[in-house]
């Protein structure tokens, strides 16, 4: 029996935005796993900002909603970050869907309330991390496409329980994704979890060095795809 019939921890936010240090988590959702079956966890948040009507659009809460029934935010942080740090030291591994975005977010947002981070918990950077995007991108590398969450839940046949952009939904299909992808490349189930985590280390640097390379090629400006996964260090100031 390998890791991959153990315990995994699955993670997903939804926020006011796709900027890690400037936008906050709006809600998150904690899947765990195991032999015993899957058990959800969710928060609602009140980010303490205004939702912009675009993110509203896609997972459904308002700013009204957020504030009259969402929970403190350094109340839910400190939960959502003391399952994960928990699970990470048990060498559980925490599945996410682009795992560097809400991992880094995480982090920007504990920062930011003063609370300690996932590195400041473990005492390392946090692992093992599995990210189905990650795999995907270097298992198929020349498949054409997007790879987004339900794009891969087309491409390996994942029907989804709910409607995506709903944070406890995205996370149990990443993790039924993930399944379906070591179904589809078993010799990913084969590698330790340290070594797969390694694996996804320098599979995500290769893929942003050729992202990048393209983005000049093409003229683009901006700073492109960050080389490190799954964390990197905060680029400023975060109010």
């Amino acid at each position: 029996m390998t890791w991959r019939h153990g315990p995994v921890l699955g993670f997903d936010t939804e926020t006011t935005g796709v900027d890690v240090e400037s936008d906050r988590i709006v809600t998150a959702a904690l899947v765990h796993r195991d032999a015993d079956g899957t058990r959800v966890r969710t928060w609602l948040l009140d980010p303490g900002v205004e939702i912009p009507a675009a993110a509203t659009a896609i997972h459904g809460v308002s700013t009204q909603q957020a504030r009259e029934q969402g929970l403190d935010p350094r109340v839910a942080l400190e939960q959502i970050a003391a399952e994960l740090a928990q699970a990470l030291a048990d060498g559980v591994p925490v599945v996410a869907y682009n795992a560097a975005y809400d991992l880094c977010l995480l982090d920007a947002e504990l920062r930011r309330y003063g609370l300690a981070t996932l590195p400041d918990r473990l005492g390392h950077a946090p692992r093992p991390v599995l990210d189905p995007l990650v795999l995907d991108r270097a298992e198929d590398r020349f498949r054409r496409g997007k790879r987004r969450l339900g794009d891969l839940c087309g491409h390996y046949g994942v029907v989804e329980s709910g409607s995506l952009h709903s944070a406890d939904v995205d996370v149990v299909a990443t993790l039924d994704v993930l399944g379906a992808l070591l179904d589809r490349f078993p010799q990913l189930a084969d590698l330790s979890l340290d070594e797969l985590h390694e694996r996804q280390v320098d599979a995500h640097r290769d893929w942003a060095l050729e992202f990048n390379a393209w983005r000049q090629s093409q003229g683009f400006d901006g700073p492109g795809a960050q080389t490190t996964w799954p964390v990197r260090e905060p680029a400023g100031t975060l109010w």
